[in-house]
Parts: C-alpha cells; sequence; structure tokens
C-alpha cells in the first residue's frame, strides 16, 4: 500500500507507520452509499466544531484564572484586553450551542432512520456517552465565568447527587470540595473542564471505528449488497460536507459576530453572590428538556405512593426520571424491534417520530418557564409522553406496524427515484 504514494518521504513514513495509507482509506476510497443526503453532513460538522471548541478552549485557559474572586474578572479581561480574545470567548461560548445543534440533529436523524439497529449498537451506545459526556463538559464549563446563573446553576445540579443512596453527601462534598460552592469548586470544575473534551476526542475516534466496521446507514436502511451500491467518500461526500459546513458557517459566524449573547442568560454577565438568589434559575437552552423532566415529578408525589417515602423521596425520582431519559436511550436498539429500519418505509412510526421530537422541543420550552400553573402541567404530560413512546409506541409498533416494501438495494432506490 505504502508505495502507491509518489512523494518519497510520504512513502517512507508510510511504509514504517501506515498513517498516511488509514487515512486515504478513512477519507478517500472509503466505500459509502451512494444515496446518503444532507443529513449526514450533521456528524461531519460535529467533528469540526468539537476542534474548534478544543483549540478555543486552549487559548481561552491561558488567560483564564479558577479563582472565585478573579475569575469573572478574567473572563472581561479576555473580552476587553487580550488581543481577539473577545473573538475566542465567542466562538467557544456560540460553539457550544452549535455543537449540541449539530449533534441533536445527528441523534435525530439516527432515530429517524433506524441508525441503531443491528449491527450498529455499539455505534449508538458511543453516540449516547458521547451525549453525556458533552452535557458534564457544558455544565462544568458554564460554571467557569462565575456569574450569577453559574453559582447557582453548579449549586442547584450539585445538590442532585445527593439522592443517591449511602454516599451521596460524599460526592456532593467532593464536588464541592467543601461545605458549599466555593473556590475548590471552581477548581474541580476548570481541570475537568479542560479534560472532558479530550475524553469525547477518546469517544469520538470510538465512534468513527465501530461506523467504519458496519459503514452507514443509509435512507432506505437496506444494506450494502456490492460495489455498485457504493460510491468513494471523495470526491463525492467530501464536496457535499463542504458545502454543508459553508452553510454552517453562515449560522454559526452569524450568531459570534451580529448576536454573540442570543444564547446567554442576562443574570450571568452579574459576578456570582452567593446572598442574592435569582428569580429564575434557567440552565442552558440545551439543557432545559431535561430540566423539565427533573421538575416534573409533582410535590405530592410521596403522598400518592404512601409507601414509597421510605424507598425514595420526590427530588430523587426526578433525578431518575432526568437521568433516566437519556440512558434509556441506550436501549433503543432492543426496544425497537421492527426489521425495517427507516420511517420513510415504516407510516406510522413516522408520524410517531414527528410527535416526540414536537414533544422534545416542547419540554425545552416548558424548561425554561416558571414551574407554575398550566407549564408545570403541560411538562408533567410531556415527560410522560417521552417515557411512553420509547417504553410503549415503539416497542409495540416495532411488532405490529405495517411496513412498505423495501428496495432491492441502494442501486435499486437510487435508479427509481432517478427515473420519477
Amino acid at each position: 500500500m505504502s508505495s502507491e504514494f509518489k512523494n518519497p518521504v510520504i512513502r517512507w513514513i508510510d511504509h514504517r507507520l501506515p498513517v498516511f495509507t488509514m487515512m486515504e482509506h478513512s477519507a478517500v476510497t472509503y466505500p459509502t452509499p451512494k444515496n446518503l443526503n444532507y443529513w449526514w453532513n450533521f456528524g461531519s460538522l460535529a467533528g469540526i466544531v468539537l476542534v474548534v471548541m478544543i483549540l478555543s478552549g486552549i487559548f481561552l485557559a491561558m488567560n483564564y484564572t479558577p479563582h472565585t474572586s478573579l475569575a469573572f474578572d478574567s473572563v472581561e479581561r479576555i473580552m476587553r484586553d487580550v488581543n481577539y480574545g473577545w473573538l475566542l470567548r465567542y466562538l467557544h461560548m456560540n460553539g457550544a450551542s452549535m455543537f449540541f445543534v449539530v449533534v441533536y440533529i445527528h441523534i435525530f436523524r439516527g432515530m429517524y432512520y433506524g441508525s441503531y439497529k443491528d449491527p450498529r449498537e455499539l455505534l449508538w451506545i458511543i453516540g449516547v456517552l458521547i451525549f453525556l459526556t458533552m452535557m458534564a463538559t457544558a455544565f462544568v464549563g458554564y460554571t467557569l465565568p462565575w456569574g450569577q446563573m453559574s453559582f447557582w446553576g453548579a449549586t442547584v445540579i450539585t445538590n442532585l447527587f445527593s439522592v443517591v443512596p449511602i454516599v451521596g453527601d460524599y460526592i456532593v462534598q467532593w464536588l464541592w470540595g467543601g461545605f458549599s460552592v466555593d473556590n475548590p469548586t471552581l477548581n474541580r470544575f476548570f481541570a475537568l473542564h479542560y479534560l472532558l473534551p479530550f475524553v469525547i476526542f477518546a469517544l469520538v475516534a470510538l465512534h468513527l471505528v465501530a461506523l467504519h466496521q458496519h459503514k452507514s446507514n443509509n435512507p432506505t436502511g437496506v444494506e450494502i449488497k456490492g460495489d455498485r451500491d457504493t460510491i468513494p467518500f471523495h470526491p463525492y461526500y467530501t464536496v457535499k460536507d463542504a458545502f454543508g459546513l459553508g452553510v454552517f458557517l453562515l449560522i454559526y459566524l452569524g450568531f459570534t459576530f451580529f448576536a454573540p449573547n442570543f444564547f446567554g442568560e442576562p443574570d450571568n454577565y452579574v459576578a456570582a453572590n452567593p446572598l442574592v438568589t435569582p428569580a429564575h434559575i434557567v440552565p442552558e437552552w440545551y439543557f432545559l428538556p431535561f430540566y423539565a423532566m427533573l421538575r416534573s415529578v409533582p410535590d405530592n408525589f410521596i403522598d400518592a405512593w404512601g409507601i414509597l417515602p421510605i424507598i425514595i423521596s420526590a427530588k430523587a425520582a426526578g433525578v431518575c426520571i432526568m437521568f433516566g431519559s437519556i440512558i434509556l436511550l441506550m436501549f433503543l436498539p432492543w426496544l425497537d424491534t421492527s426489521k425495517v429500519r427507516s420511517a420513510n418505509f415504516r407510516p406510522v412510526y413516522k408520524w410517531a417520530f414527528w410527535l416526540f421530537l414536537f414533544n422534545y422541543i416542547l419540554l425545552g420550552y416548558i424548561g425554561g418557564q416558571p414551574p407554575e400553573g398550566a407549564m408545570l402541567t403541560i411538562g408533567r404530560v410531556s415527560t410522560f409522553w417521552y417515557f411512553f413512546h420509547l417504553l410503549v409506541v415503539v416497542p409495540f409498533l416495532g411488532k405490529y406496524e405495517r411496513t412498505l416494501p423495501l428496495p432491492e438495494s441502494i442501486s435499486a432506490a437510487v435508479m427509481a427515484k432517478e427515473s420519477k
């Protein structure tokens, strides 16, 4: 393989360390289904944003001071005094939102086209682990500016770990580094925020290995049956990804330059004050659906169930629902028993999917509202439907839904589409 390279230096290196051969196989000659649409762009976009976040984070860390008395001022210094510090911070701050946008689309695309089904179960599970690690990274990163929302968000979320039986209080004290959110907490979160992106990078590498093992899924959900079903990744999909990247950068940089604080919370531009509680503690937008689930457990949960106070409290039930909503996604390959992957050939599941997506967006809206009145009731109904869809609707449709006939092959589907 190394003799195929014309450059003698590359050929010499590749003969001893076949890194160029691996790169060529993964990004040039890699056989890819010929019918991938633009929804498949978001995996590569997520990888690009991850690199941007790591690089901008490293340069920001060179100028940040993880101390409760200096953190807020050091962020202001980055914005005002460091050369292009404002650009680094806005790229990083808005990059977090863009990262979650592309990953959310990537996840829902996988759910729509059944990319979690056999033999890609591990690919899906690693993807959910990446999502969990992203959430942890984003949470500890949100505390670093040490504004009002940073401080109180850290106080509320870390307290949730107190519901863990026996060791809960010890976990909270370890996260705090003491008996309240203070300087040791900020130091721990800074260290974790610097470390976790590299954990994400390692998980992404495993994700790619698992992807290349059985190749990409495709809009028909039909497996590759020969060379006629595939085309080389380059130049066909590199051009397609480049176009998608251009559109994405217009949006990403549009927010960065023209609306940099669009996703920010005003209270976080006020220095942290342990003596003043914000009127409404709200996490970042990408946490809002799970925040709504956390608050969905009624105050009379204990009275309603009688014997359960001995076993679990309302607070603990909310935490279980919040984390369970993500962990449950790992079991989707086994909850969905349908032999057909793509929702394009599952007419009932397609409508159930769009209802699930709408319900998830509704949960995000509810999470940003005060937990009272109609908003609280709608949040509880939406939380119920989230679990009902995954635990009841998906298994039921997988067993009883009448699906449409599948094309014989990817090539047959492409030819039929072109003939129309």
